[in-house]
């Protein structure tokens, strides 16, 4: 396995605009994923995010071009975000119907230099991860998508 990238393709019951204030603003971020968030969600923005038990990560905005595409720096106590000691999380927004397809892709673990158990080890971490807060995302957004 190379360890390279994590990749996932979502379907959302929500249209883009929506997807895009869920995974870009602090409010929503904490309802999906991280315990507690602060982000500036526009190109160069920083912030923090905050998983309890497991420690902090500062936040780098790459890009923000709503509502087609949000990417950003992420790397646990390691600040700021670079390209060598980060990871590179890419949200590309889709129109799909009358919802949004959201193709993700996390990438930045070969850069960190790790030896190969190491590196292994925190892929696994992250696949885990993404596996049980993507869902929630899922969930979360269509559930923001239908206002009263």
């Amino acid at each position: 396995m190379e360890y390279g990238s994590i990749e996932r393709e979502l379907r959302i019951d929500a249209a883009p605009e929506v997807v895009y204030e869920v995974i870009s603003s602090p409010e929503h971020l904490r309802e999906w994923w991280p315990d507690e968030a602060e982000l500036d969600p526009v190109p160069g923005g920083t912030g923090v995010i905050t998983f309890d038990g497991k420690g902090t990560a500062p936040v780098t905005v790459v890009e923000a071009d709503p509502p087609r595409r949000f990417v950003f720096r992420w790397a646990y106590d390691e600040a700021p975000a670079t390209d060598t000691n980060s990871y590179l999380v890419a949200f590309d927004l889709v129109p799909s119907g009358d919802g949004t397809l959201v193709r993700f892709k996390e990438t930045g673990f070969r850069e960190r230099g790790w030896e190969a158990a190491v590196l292994e080890d925190a892929y696994l971490d992250h696949v885990r991860g993404w596996d049980h807060f993507l869902p929630r995302l899922v969930s979360y957004a269509a559930k923001v998508g239908v206002r009263p």
